[in-house]
């Protein structure tokens, strides 16, 4: 929490009123129940992903084939990714209707009890085939809590900020993703640290996910001391909320859902080849279960900084000339990684990590909070995000290590079809990012203008 106020206060000066007309305490209350409450609740849907690639195969899916088993467990995966957009669709309908924060309040109790009855659920040796079932079944309402999250999370730190300052504003929802990363692989880390083998398999992987239910209670005392943004709580009192967000939405801003579904393909892909494919195949091809795991957590630790570093960029020189730099450095980026794997050394893994994470991921991932915003109007503006933000992630992210275990067999033990397909979705990527909106330019100029004002009329009347 330090670092987060540091940052504030060297980002403004230290005026308690702004021209949005809420204190700057208020705003910095804000970006910390953003940042703490979507780490929370990525800690615990990140924690699916880890497990899945080290235990989950062995615990729930005993099928007797080593792949058999690997694309089962990332199948279960893919359920909460699909189960995403209907969570979204759910959410931003009622966010545009009734507010931003009551929807995060519920979806981050929902997500830590399904976590936690993670932990507490009887593996296949114990129930047969309930487990696999119970285990789909969880993680089924995870997606639908993730999908919840993000996009009202997003338009609370956007909507409260200056328009000059909406990317380094959104950016702390942004790395709320990668705290939540850091914590989850970090109690993996741990625990496998201070287990021996047998007993990891036997108890310890479930300490992670019983712990959740500690971090949502301080969650929720944080999230639950703020308001919606000044603008939505207008548009509210005078009864102008949208009747049929959602259907508003397909209707009449298909470019803009097009846009953001594109933008999310380059960016979430290469985050779970990493944060997720990368364990396993670690595993596979070189037998360590452990580099891997470090290595995210140094990135992830990295990525706190660097992406309010490239929100803050895409402020002064524009959302879209980052992000097609983000796009470009995904694809080939790609076909290094993948080499680097199979051959490099794995003591410099975490630097390879942190390029692909903190240059190339974060480059497209720490300014979309508030490009995606900048997309919709307002009365429309959750479903609107939701909506791209998570249908763009299925297919970008959330099925990325189950078809990266089947391009590997398909490619006769080799990644080249999965660094192709990569390069693939990073031109999407790009296409869009080439047609979508841009505003934050022509804010940053007006700002500057407005700023040296004063001391233009100084000098004019001395």
């Amino acid at each position: 929490m330090n670092t987060i106020s540091t940052l504030l206060d060297n980002r403004t000066d230290q005026s308690e009123t702004t021209s949005q007309g809420l204190g700057w305490r208020a705003k910095k209350r804000v970006l910390a129940s953003a940042f703490a409450g979507t780490t929370i609740e990525w800690y615990d849907f990140y924690l699916y992903g880890t497990a899945a690639a080290l235990i989950f195969n062995v615990q729930f899916f005993p099928s007797g084939s080593e792949l058999g088993n690997t694309l089962a467990s990332f199948a279960t995966l893919a359920v909460g990714f699909l189960a995403r957009p209907l969570g979204g669709i759910i959410a931003g309908h009622l966010g545009d209707r009734i507010g931003r924060k009551a929807l995060l309040v519920v979806s981050l109790v929902v997500m830590g009890a399904a976590s936690t009855m993670i932990g507490l659920l009887p593996n296949f040796a114990a129930i047969g085939w309930w487990a696999p079932a119970s285990l789909v079944g969880l993680r089924i309402v995870q997606g639908l809590s993730a999908g919840a999250e993000w996009g009202g999370s997003a338009l609370l730190s956007v909507e409260h900020a200056p328009a000059h300052s909406r990317g380094f504003f959104g950016s702390f929802t942004q790395i709320g993703s990668a705290a939540g990363m850091l914590l989850a692989t970090g109690a993996f880390f741990l625990v496998q640290l201070l287990t021996t083998d047998e007993q990891f398999a036997n108890f310890g992987w479930r300490i992670p996910f019983i712990a959740s239910a500690v971090l949502v209670a301080l969650g929720l005392w944080i999230r639950l001391g703020v308001t919606d943004a000044p603008e939505f709580q207008e548009l509210k009192d005078a009864g102008n909320v949208a009747d049929k967000p959602i259907w508003t939405v397909v209707t009449q801003h298909q470019r803009a859902l097009l846009v953001t579904i594109c933008m999310r393909l380059a960016q979430t892909s290469i985050y779970y080849l990493i944060t997720v494919y990368m364990l396993s195949y670690l595993i596979a091809q070189r037998g360590d279960d452990s580099a891997g795991v470090i290595a995210v957590m140094i990135a992830s630790a990295v990525s706190l900084f660097s992406g309010p570093a490239w929100g803050w960029l895409s402020d002064k020189v524009g959302r879209r000339p980052v992000t097609v730099f983000g796009c470009v450095a995904t694809a080939v980026f790609g076909w290094i990684f993948f080499a680097y794997l199979d051959a490099g050394p794995l003591v410099f893994l975490p630097v390879i990590v942190i390029i692909g994470m903190s240059l190339a991921h974060d480059a497209v991932y720490g300014p979309q909070a508030a490009w995606f915003a900048e997309q919709f109007p307002l009365a429309v503006r959750y479903s609107g995000v939701n909506m791209g933000y998570q249908i763009g992630t299925v297919i970008g992210g959330g099925i990325m290590p189950m078809i990266a275990t089947l391009l590997y067999a398909a490619g006769g033990g080799t990644p080249w079809l999965i660094c192709g397909y990569l390069t693939l979705l990073c031109t999407i990527s790009l296409i869009a990012a080439l047609a979508a909106r841009d505003p934050a330019r022509a804010a940053a100029r007006q700002y500057r203008l407005e700023s040296q004002a004063p001391s233009v009329q100084t000098k004019e009347t001395l």
